[in-house]
């Protein structure tokens, strides 16, 4: 077990023989940095350290930390009402924000189903698929078709539909659901072994499932939007439901406000997160299309959707998403991510010739820097931390997702520690 710092805060000291991480094997796990206020794109340290934070706490603080619109329609939902059951009751914050997300998104993307992370929304929006065939009287539909790269969360049912090879949950194969794994179809040949698989398999699907434009957390690989129109051709081919986990790519990320509306192509259910409430407050959001909502619109009860989070519409959340989606009508979100882009294409430029780089590739407000198998990330870490920056590498991946409203000093430091880093 890491071993104190005379220095480090008292419920630091204390509190880390209680806690457990994430993604970390507490045996050697590193002490986490005790960060005591954040302010726009900077973490202040309990030692007095300022940190310029390049991924935004995991790509949720879209407005940078701390925006005062967001703060204040919090503080204000708070002094009426922080929460009451969904079941039975209603708040203005949630309704609304229900139909500004429907106005937002393309076609008939109409029906928001609220949960409060990312993998439940996952989560229900498979659930939805599923029924959807139950529903009509159509049986065997069981199984999901996601992609190898793809990640959808951590919870038992999401990891079933991530890499089963690549991804973080390999030790649960025995124990998981069975789906359908493919590559993408990236080329000819991929496209013909999709196809292929679908013959075989697609009496036994509800939906196929994919983040549009950018696979996160299982590499941070990008595929363009022809890909993303074949799966639209494909399932409609095969009569099934399309599913795009926007958990990552939606509001701005990869340019558009969200990659189906960038990419012309209309799925039956989508999924949100992360960047919903600008980093404040946890919130999802599983939106169907109308033909996907009449399925489960009926006399029969047991043909509704029977699923209902506790915290479900938390008034506090939705106030904050609120706020934020004023943010993006307000502000220049968008034009702030294309200046990030290119300051990204510009600043890791110089990684595309050092040793061990792989690859660098750039999307929206997206860099990465992909390195050989064995770079010690640790190592890479600390010279990060050491030119002042929060950046947390995986795998064999570095990379900046930065608040859009990111000064542009702040970008250019954070470039010039990747480099400085890496050429380390």
């Amino acid at each position: 077990m890491a071993q104190p710092d005379s220095a480090e805060p008292h419920w630091l000291s204390d509190g880390f023989e209680h806690i457990w991480l994430p993604y970390a094997q507490m045996k050697t796990a590193q002490r986490p940095l005790p960060v005591v206020a954040s302010s726009g794109s900077r973490l202040t340290l309990a030692d007095g350290r300022v940190l310029i934070d390049g991924i935004a706490s995991w790509w949720t603080a879209c407005h940078g930390y701390n925006h005062p619109h967001i703060a204040e329609a919090v503080r204000a939902q708070l002094a009426q009402m922080p929460h009451v059951m969904f079941g039975g009751l209603a708040h203005e914050q949630a309704y609304r924000l229900a139909a500004r997300l429907s106005a937002l998104l393309p076609g008939d993307l109409e029906r928001v189903f609220f949960t409060e992370s990312g993998s439940v929304a996952v989560e229900v929006a498979m659930k939805m698929a599923l029924q959807y065939w139950m529903n009509q009287g159509v049986c065997g539909r069981t199984k999901m078709l996601s992609f190898r790269g793809g990640y959808h969360g951590d919870t038992l049912a999401t990891m079933a539909v991530c890499d089963p090879e690549e991804g973080m949950h390999t030790k649960f194969a025995g124990i998981l659901a069975q789906h359908v794994i493919a590559d993408l179809p990236i080329d000819d040949a991929s496209l013909a072994a999709l196809r292929a698989v679908l013959e075989q398999h697609h009496r036994s699907l509800a939906a196929i499932l994919v983040e549009p434009r950018v696979q996160g957390a299982g590499g941070m690989v990008f595929h363009h939007d022809a890909v993303l129109r074949q799966l639209r051709a494909l399932a409609d081919e095969f009569g099934l439901l399309l599913i795009f986990d926007e958990i990552f790519t939606g509001f701005g990320r990869t340019g558009d406000l969200f990659a189906c509306t960038g990419a012309g192509v209309l799925p039956d259910i989508v999924t949100l997160s992360k960047a919903l409430t600008g980093g404040t407050l946890p919130l999802a959001a599983t939106i169907a299309r109308r033909h996907v909502f009449e399925a489960f619109w009926s006399d029969d009860g047991d043909a509704a959707l029977m699923h209902g989070p506790t915290f479900m519409g938390n008034a506090l959340a939705c106030a904050a998403a609120n706020a934020s989606l004023d943010l993006f009508e307000r502000e220049p979100r968008l034009a702030q991510v294309a200046a990030i882009e290119t300051a990204l294409m510009q600043g890791l430029a110089p990684c595309r010739h050092l040793p061990h780089v792989r690859d660098l590739r750039v999307k929206g407000a997206i860099g990465v820097v992909e390195l050989d198998e064995g770079a010690d990330l640790r190592a890479i870490q600390q010279a990060l931390l050491a030119r002042g920056v929060w950046v947390r590498p995986f795998r064999t991946i570095v990379y900046l997702t930065p608040a859009f409203t990111i000064a542009q000093d702040e970008l250019a430091t954070l470039t010039a520690a990747v480099v400085g880093a890496l050429k380390a």
